[in-house]
């Protein structure tokens, strides 16, 4: 389906009813756009601040066609469609990003394959599909390195740490993953974990925000700060240009993020991509306040083909972004009166163990022990 023009009073359909299409859908609601969000879950936090909603499951074949023809666009918040789900939608509706960053960032395999093709450095890596193919990965890798599945693992969900070629049975091991494919990714010795949000529009134009430092416990991001402290411009200026690249080379359009490691090798910087998220991310959601695009305008403004906003800090402000898991949102009410801080909450019911309720965010000098 052909990209239409839009404007305002035009409607932006939105697949997945999480915090992620919540946050589109309020950006969207500023330009003077209705937006329709699809999701399965009748209590998704999308819905909430939707101009029209359908509940239904995403192999639904006849609801998937009649929302992409009431709508005239279509994006979604989250990577894990199906194909099928996606070929559907992309008969009745332009779809961004296209099917095809889909496709390639679903499964790690052919993620890092892709990378690798533009010459840009992953941790070394393999598939695994049985008990032998996990010893000779091992031969050619070495250890310590991460076991995963090849689809659907986020959060540190669908992952193993190998320490020791001895470390459990190795028929037990490929029981945890339920017989899912598998990759072996080599250890990266990283200093800390970064990324770049950048968005690509229609006609190809590209912005990017400052690199990020993010911060992981339990494998769930934590803390974004921005800029990445103690690292150089130059390297600043690498990331964007790596984040670039994949997007040109998928014919992206919206917003991405790509995450990296931060090598430090005698004194000298190099980086490694970890993976891409072919969505508005968790480390972006800084910039609501502390970019003057915030990454939700940015994201609707690209699928609909408008000129992209400045992604410059406010004031060049630094910024720190927390985010609120599980019971931590119950400190609503302390957030909401710290002079300065940004409180972001997402709608959801249960305040569930490792689950993310919202996020704080801060502009400037942070206070101790905020």
């Amino acid at each position: 389906m052909t990209d239409k023009n839009l404007g305002p009073g035009s409607i932006l359909g939105v697949v997945g009813g999480g915090q992620l299409g919540r946050m589109i859908a309020l950006a969207a609601a500023d330009y003077g756009l209705k937006v329709h969000v699809y999701a399965p879950d009748a209590d998704s936090p999308a819905f909430d601040v939707a101009a029209r909603t359908t509940c239904a499951a995403y192999d639904d074949p006849e609801a998937l066609a009649a929302f992409a023809r009431s709508v005239d666009v279509v994006t979604y918040e989250f990577e894990n469609i199906p194909h099928a789900t996606a070929d559907i939608l992309a008969r009745h509706a332009a779809l961004h990003p296209n099917a095809r960053a889909l496709s390639t960032t679903q499964d790690r395999l052919s993620e890092k394959d892709f990378i690798n093709g533009l010459g840009i450095p992953t941790a070394p890596f393999r598939a695994v599909d049985t008990p032998d193919d996990l010893d000779r990965a091992i031969e050619v890798i070495g250890l310590p390195a991460v076991l995963k599945t090849r689809r659907f693992g986020y959060d540190g969900k669908g992952q193993r740490m190998l320490r020791e070629r001895a470390e459990g049975d190795r028929n037990a091991l490929f029981a945890e993953f339920g017989g899912a494919p598998l990759i072996l990714e080599g250890f990266v010795p990283f200093e800390r974990e970064v990324s770049v949000v950048g968005a690509r529009g229609r006609d190809g134009s590209f912005a990017a925000y400052d690199l990020c430092e993010n911060e992981h416990r339990d494998h769930i991001l934590a803390l974004t700060r921005v800029p990445a402290p103690g690292v150089s411009a130059e390297t600043g200026r690498n990331a964007v240009e790596i984040a670039q690249r994949i997007a040109d080379a998928l014919d992206y359009v919206g917003v991405l993020a790509v995450e990296m490691f931060l090598v430090r090798e005698d004194g000298a910087e190099r980086l490694v991509v970890n993976e891409i998220a072919p969505r508005v991310h968790n480390s972006g959601h800084w910039t609501s306040e502390g970019a003057l695009t915030s990454q939700f305008a940015q994201h609707v403004r690209a699928v609909c083909g408008w000129p992209l906003g400045a992604p410059d800090r406010v004031g060049g402000l630094p910024v720190e972004m927390r985010n609120l898991i599980g019971a931590q949102a119950d400190d609503w009410h302390a957030l909401l009166a710290e002079p300065g801080a940004h409180l972001h909450l997402y709608g959801k019911g249960e305040a569930r163990a490792g689950r993310k309720m919202g996020h704080v965010t801060r502009l400037g000098p942070v206070p101790t022990g905020s």
